[in-house]
């Protein structure tokens, strides 16, 4: 999701980037990206087999469910059921999104005022067994919410926002589905980027400086792309909605003053868990193009990145980690023979600061002035917005300070002329 970054926590950056070549060629089949796809999931399912049918009628109707304050009776009242029928990668995926939306429905009906503190057996277990299988943690994520949440009306038809609906929703109606969908385009044009990194990583290794010159040409206009494609935000999302409906249901229980334990998971743990809520962090389009233009953040900001980095599918993170291994770009466009492939280097680069300036843009647009406007009392009849967070990410951190570190730690990495 591209709104919100999160807490950070106490951990050792990454070791600096090894120039150890890749045992086996780069390519995306390995780790389960789509070559039409990218990191979004193929064809998702919309439904679950009959046995699930409890979750799948909450699901169906969770925006009316959370409205009306109904969802916490309903799920109090549903069966504990067995996850052995979720047979095929599909439907778990399927199954941890609708799971996943319940539980965040369930914590936050009530506003942040009064969240629920604990998870009832009857979602908690199935949840947790489902996460543990996916190697995903149990609250919803990008992967959940962007990555799995799409359908095409029509299936022959193009993948553009008119042809798009989500499978499961919360509350914020045409705003909702604009914030899910745009973020799934964003995903879909940053594929030929993701296609320009398995391609430059062969180039470099073979070596071929026009294979190169090529795939950097193509990730340069792949980023430009998805900064393009972002801007649909400000045409189907309303930022009085994203900030006072549809932001706390992206919040999670680590670093939240709402939530200043975490949540219970019961039947589950004897304690509180943490979990960050949903992050444009926990997408793996950046953090891959990072590592392959040898990016370098701050030890906050690449303390608290590496950290989502366990909120992606375990795949699309050892694909990064497959890229940070690859025999590292930058000393090879260093060389003086080099200088047309240093020029689409920082051309690329440039694209990388460039999208992340107009992020800075939309979320100080979407969370800062929506949040000087909610506080001057110009949101009425919208429901009050969540006080614990206010102006900051839905987990806690200081977010146009983080934003703008990862901007400069980008323009950084621009190389200079040799001499």
């Amino acid at each position: 999701m591209f709104l919100h970054y999160h807490d950070t926590a106490n951990k050792i950056m990454a070791p600096p980037r090894q120039n150890v070549k890749t045992t086996l060629p780069l390519s995306l089949g390995r780790y389960h990206i789509s070559e039409e796809y990218g990191f979004l999931l193929p064809n998702p399912l919309k439904e679950l087999p009959d046995h699930y049918s409890p979750w799948m009628e909450i699901a169906n109707k969770l925006p009316h469910l959370i409205e009306s304050h109904q969802l916490r009776a309903h799920v109090n009242k549903m069966p504990l059921l067995d996850c052995h029928f979720l047979t095929s990668y599909r439907a778990r995926r399927l199954a941890h999104l609708v799971l996943s939306c319940i539980t965040m429905g369930y914590v936050w009906q009530e506003g942040d005022t009064q969240p629920e503190q604990v998870l009832p057996r009857s979602l908690a277990l199935p949840l947790v067994e489902v996460s543990r299988n996916l190697g995903l943690p149990p609250i919803l994520v990008h992967a959940d919410l962007v990555l799995t949440n799409w359908t095409k009306r029509d299936p022959a038809g193009p993948l553009e926002i008119r042809n798009l609906e989500t499978i499961v929703s919360f509350p914020g109606g045409d705003s909702l589905r604009g914030f899910v969908l745009v973020t799934a385009l964003v995903e879909k044009a940053a594929v030929p980027g993701i296609k320009a990194l398995v391609q430059a990583t062969h180039a470099i290794l073979q070596p071929s400086q026009d294979a190169l010159l090529q795939a950097l040409q193509q990730l340069r206009l792949s980023i430009q792309a998805i900064t393009q494609t972002l801007g649909q935000m400000h045409d189907y999302v309303d930022p009085d909605i994203f900030y006072a409906v549809i932001r706390i249901f992206l919040s999670g229980w680590k670093d939240n003053p709402a939530m200043p334990a975490g949540l219970m998971y019961e039947g589950v743990s004897q304690e509180p868990l943490q979990y960050s809520g949903g992050s444009a962090a926990q997408s793996t389009v950046l953090h891959a193009f990072d590592e392959f233009l040898g990016v370098r953040h701050s030890r906050e900001s690449a303390d608290f990145l590496h950290r989502m980095r366990d909120y992606m599918p375990p795949s699309h993170k050892a694909f990064v980690e497959e890229i940070r291994s690859a025999p590292p770009l930058r000393e090879y466009v260093l060389s003086p023979a080099h200088g047309h492939l240093r020029t689409a280097y920082n051309q690329c680069v440039r694209a990388l600061a460039d999208l992340r300036s107009y992020h800075i843009n939309m979320v100080t647009k979407y969370l800062i002035t929506a949040a000087a406007k909610a506080k001057s009392g110009k949101l009425n009849p919208l429901p009050g917005p969540p006080q614990a967070l206010e102006d900051r990410g839905t987990g806690g951190t200081a977010v146009l300070r983080f934003l703008k570190s990862v901007r400069d730690k980008t323009l950084e990495a621009i190389l200079h002329p040799c001499g």
